[in-house]
């Protein structure tokens, strides 16, 4: 067959059935991505014959004799196409494995599709910028812009590596091949709870191309915890490679290795698995009772009590609730669910393995390649310096890569073989075998004065933490802090995460508070109307204050520092938002309109250790090398590592060459998640770049004979008194002396500041329909210094995209089998370009961050208050409140026409009586 590929004409013959995706990739077209397989995602948008198509759902044969373009045929390096500019300067990307297809599909368009967008980007998804950034790039809105020498922070330069991005040349974990690369595909249990009595692996073993076949027999026994921590004592070691147990649908079983993924498949197909069906228990409440099903026997570490089925309880107070209740006028208390929900990163999980020189190399898709190498030395007994774990840029990650998911397998297989192995996740095991959000049911019991001074808050929360633990225990502690935000002397909060037979919950961007978020705000939304008070009001008179203790989980000292009032800033800000758009009109006559508004507080580390390492070198072509072990996801901490240097060095972005997540090129770093990829790997940065400076100064100054105090840097020079000393003349006398102007230094988690955010919205709602409309969406955060408007603009807007999806979308259904329903983009329903309002983002500075430069990571809490600010603004609106998410139409419909007329009172009065 005949192929145009990006105006080259060659002769091909794909196999048989072979999608054109899979087949331009084979060619080395990696711009193509893979996100779907099943034309919901865009990411592997190409042309034929000027036409955009989703690739993956395109026969290759059907692109013979045609004109076939790919982003690396639309533009390059240098040379780009005028959709790739833009996309550049505005930034119209974060992780940017979404970018190439959103650039194919937005070039294509006509001037008509570009006033629609709507409908035109319908195709394409993008789960990290809330869609805002993307509009700006298709219209040309430029927002990147230049620094000058020594003043690159709190300007919004472009990513260092945009125009790799924009071209699709920036390398992903599975955007290469390496010769006799093998393929392994695993077969899942279709049991939620079971255990193996036999596997028959000789009709796999039959399929030509199969060349392993891995049952629990095969791996070591060592127990584990998928979850990435610096300390691994904090999560349970429950988990094996593979297990002779089966603990819910959809867990490895075993794994096939093949010549290629088709034989791999076909493998797993053939495999016979006997199984001994054992009881199971789905919902958390029920698997502690007396008498359930059994998940984990009393050998489990950590575990606190496996046979109540409990991975571990809270149970903290400050004061009496008791008698603060009493002395309470009036009393709410509601009951408040969120479900399951999945990262979506449109990057899957994967993982390629392979050995050097003795060494096993993983490149992998991590968002921690330090813990991942430590996890991997202790299952395969070896020592840290025979790994090397790294990782490309990172297709999104939320929380979601925070796992060892793909490694250990692929790392077997390797070390089995001595061949390179691929392990890639298909979309829907994503979906039915990677961890999600915790589901979580939280009881909320408010006491105040009729003033609105809080005398009681109790909160009792299960968490369903799935079959495995991983990241069960610390997202319970972190969501005790939602009682951290309001001052009131008597507070209680029990917790349970809880083991059932359903797929593990794990890390997700807010980590444990999203879901507390929810309850608290909507009880306090409750209480306030309760009290005829104004939502914002209420908080004004009960948010803890600069100087008084961040009591959460306990009443003694902590590291956390904080001595501006920045929430209170928030609330102001949003408030006055609201207010300006108080005129804007309702679609139409029927619909009711409402605000509502919460707020979060939030911790910029987490309480157990994280550290990081930063190295930074001034070479001899005068370019600054900075390595830090910061995977790049799309959170921006590549961008904003470069401008902390550049402004301490008096240079440049363009002069700072970066080098990342690399355990064999970069020191320690515990990872990129609870918002430290900034706080503390910016701040090792910051106190590398310091020494380089402080190095490069005294030695200027000793050339000189000036004072060091009298010596600054510029972009390419050293400033001493009234003489200039360029730099290759310091460079060059240094190597002379054999001195480098070089500096490794290290930063830790604590101590800790806070960082608060208030979200505004105002919503419409058909009572008939259900549909709920937002009109006008607003968020406000303390982000202390902004090191990059733009990007962190970006983060809150992706935050609130993903938050709204939290609250009226998203729903990882799983049925009475414990079977997931809707693994698919298509049926899941994140949000695309059409659901997601332009949120205003007002950025309040302060100046109590501990972090570098008093800046403060926002990419991780900005979604903590949007889904209880949707909910109060649809309460507003309608008048039932809804303690259950999401809020669909269905849901909506449904409660307006049943319970509307007599909404069910939940507040009290000191008498007993309904407030």
């Amino acid at each position: 067959m005949t192929y145009v590929v990006n105006g080259r004409r060659f002769e091909d013959e794909p196999a048989p059935g072979q999608c054109l995706r899979t087949f331009l990739r084979s060619l080395g077209h990696h711009g193509v991505k893979k996100g779907c397989d099943t034309g919901d995602c865009g990411a592997c948008t190409v042309w034929l014959d000027g036409a955009p198509v989703h690739s993956c759902i395109t026969p290759a044969f059907r692109a013979q004799d045609r004109a076939v373009t790919t982003i690396e045929g639309l533009g390059a390096p240098g040379d780009l196409h005028p959709v790739q500019r833009r996309f550049r300067d505005a930034p119209g990307f974060q992780c940017g494995f979404c970018t190439p297809g959103m650039i194919m599909t937005s070039a294509a368009l006509t001037e008509a599709q570009r006033e629609d967008l709507p409908r035109a980007l319908k195709g394409n998804l993008c789960r990290c910028t809330g869609y805002r950034a993307i509009e700006d790039a298709v219209k040309g809105v430029a927002g990147v812009e230049a620094a000058a020498p020594g003043r690159a922070v709190g300007t919004s330069v472009g990513a260092p590596a945009a125009e790799e991005v924009v071209t699709g040349r920036a390398e992903f974990t599975m955007d290469t091949s390496l010769d006799g690369m093998l393929h392994l595909k695993v077969l899942h249990s279709p049991h939620a709870h079971a255990r193996i009595v036999s596997v028959d692996r000789s009709a796999a073993l039959a399929v030509p191309g199969v060349r392993r076949v891995y049952s629990w027999q095969d791996v070591p026994r060592r127990r584990f915890s998928t979850a990435l921590h610096n300390d691994h004592l904090v999560d349970p070691d429950d988990t094996r490679i593979l297990d002779d147990t089966v603990r819910f649908v959809g867990q490895r079983v075993v794994a096939v290795l093949a010549d290629t993924p088709a034989a791999a498949e076909e493998g797993c197909r053939r495999v016979s698995v006997e199984y001994e069906v054992l009881p199971a228990v789905l919902d958390p409440e029920e698997a502690m009772a007396e008498g359930a099903p059994r998940l984990h026997g009393a050998d489990v570490t950590f575990a606190h009590d496996p046979g109540r089925n409990v991975l571990l309880e809270l149970h903290t107070h400050i004061g009496d609730v008791e008698a603060g209740f009493a002395e309470a006028d009036v009393v709410h208390e509601g009951t408040y669910s969120s479900p399951r929900v999945q990262h979506a990163h449109l990057e899957t999980h994967g993982s390629i393995a392979w050995l050097e020189d003795g060494r096993l190399n993983v490149r992998t898709s991590t968002q921690s390649p330090s813990i991942a190498r430590l996890k991997l030395a202790h299952l395969f007994a070896l020592r840290p310096e025979q790994l090397r774990v790294f990782c490309k840029r990172v297709g999104g990650a939320f929380g979601g890569k925070q796992e060892l998911l793909s490694e250990d397998l692929a790392a077997l297989a390797a070390l089995d073989t001595g061949r390179p192995v691929c392990f890639e996740y298909t979309r829907e095991e994503e979906f039915t075998t990677a961890p999600t959000r915790h589901p979580m049911t939280l009881t909320v019991r408010l006491g105040a004065k009729a003033d609105g001074t809080l005398t009681a808050l109790q909160v009792r929360n299960v968490s369903n933490t799935g079959a495995y633990g991983n990241h069960g225990g610390e997202t319970l502690y972190t969501g005790g802090a939602a009682v951290m935000i309001y001052r009131c002397p008597n507070k209680k909060y029990d917790a349970y995460a809880v083991y059932t037979n359903t797929l593990p919950s794990g890390a997700l961007r807010g980590y444990g508070m999203t879901q507390p978020a929810f309850a608290v705000e909507s009880a306090m939304d409750e209480l306030a109307r309760a009290l005829h008070l104004d939502p914002l009001e209420l908080r004004r008179r009960n948010i803890v204050r600069p100087g008084e203790p961040l009591v959460s989980l306990h009443d003694g000292p902590d590291d956390v520092q904080f001595a501006e009032d920045g929430l209170a800033a928030c609330i102001d800000r949003v408030e006055e938002a609201l207010a300006r758009t108080a005129g804007l009109p309702s679609p139409g006559p029927e619909w009711l309109v409402g605000v509502g508004v919460a707020s979060s507080l939030h911790e910029t580390a987490p309480t157990t250790e994280h550290r990081s390492e930063a190295r930074l070198t001034l070479g001899d072509d005068l370019r600054y090398e900075l390595a830090v072990g910061t995977a790049e996801f799309g959170e921006g901490t590549s961008t904003a590592h470069v401008q902390i240097a550049a402004e301490r060095l008096g240079t440049t972005p363009s002069r700072i060459r970066l080098v990342q997540s690399d355990t064999d090129r970069t020191g320690f770093d515990t990872g990129a998640f609870a918002s430290t990829g900034l706080f503390v790997a910016g701040n090792a940065v910051l106190r590398a770049a310091d020494a380089v400076r402080d190095r490069i100064l005294e030695f200027a100054a000793a050339r000189t004979g000036v004072q060091v105090a009298l010596c600054s840097m510029d972009d390419d020079g050293v400033l001493c008194g009234d003489r200039r000393v360029p730099l290759t003349e310091l460079v060059a006398l240094a190597r002379a002396r054999g001195i480098r102007f070089t500096a490794a230094r290290k930063a830790y988690g604590s101590p800790r500041s806070v960082l608060s955010n208030t979200q505004g919205f105002r919503v419409a709602v058909h009572p008939v329909t259900g549909e709920i409309r937002i009109l006008h969406s607003v968020q406000a955060t303390d982000a202390g210094t902004v090191v990059n408007p733009a990007q962190v603009r970006g983060q809150v807007e992706g935050g609130v995209a993903q938050g709204i999806g939290f609250a009226l979308t998203e729903n990882h259904r799983i049925d009475e089998h414990g079977v997931m329903v809707n693994p698919n983009l298509r049926d899941y329903r994140i949000p695309t370009y059409a659901d997601v309002p332009r949120t205003d983002v007002l950025l309040v500075e302060s100046t109590d961050s501990l972090g570098p430069l008093q800046s403060k990571g926002m990419a991780e809490c900005c979604i903590n208050p949007v889904a209880p600010a949707l909910a109060n603004a649809v309460h507003d609106a309608t008048g039932v409140r809804f303690r259950a998410l999401p809020l669909t139409p269905e849901r909506i419909y449904r409660r307006l026409n049943d319970s509307r007329p007599t909404p069910e009172p939940h507040c009290t009065g000191a008498d007993g009586h309904p407030a």
